[in-house]
């Protein structure tokens, strides 16, 4: 399934191929390190993406 996903790379990923993490957007919200993109993901609902963005964000 994961082929049929659109994946995005976070702006906060390192460049020069260190840190990744990218993101994909279904029913569900994946995420998966961008290196190992046949590796494990972690599949999580809307409202717990929601709160951890909340939770991350500057000045939350």
């Amino acid at each position: 399934m994961s082929d049929q996903l659109t994946w995005c790379k976070s702006s906060y990923s390192d460049s020069e191929g260190g840190a990744c993490v990218e993101v994909a957007l279904s029913t569900t919200v994946r995420i998966r390190d961008s290196k190992n993109p046949a590796g494990p993901q972690l599949e999580v609902g809307a409202a717990a993406w929601e709160e951890f963005i909340s939770a991350v964000q500057p000045g939350a």
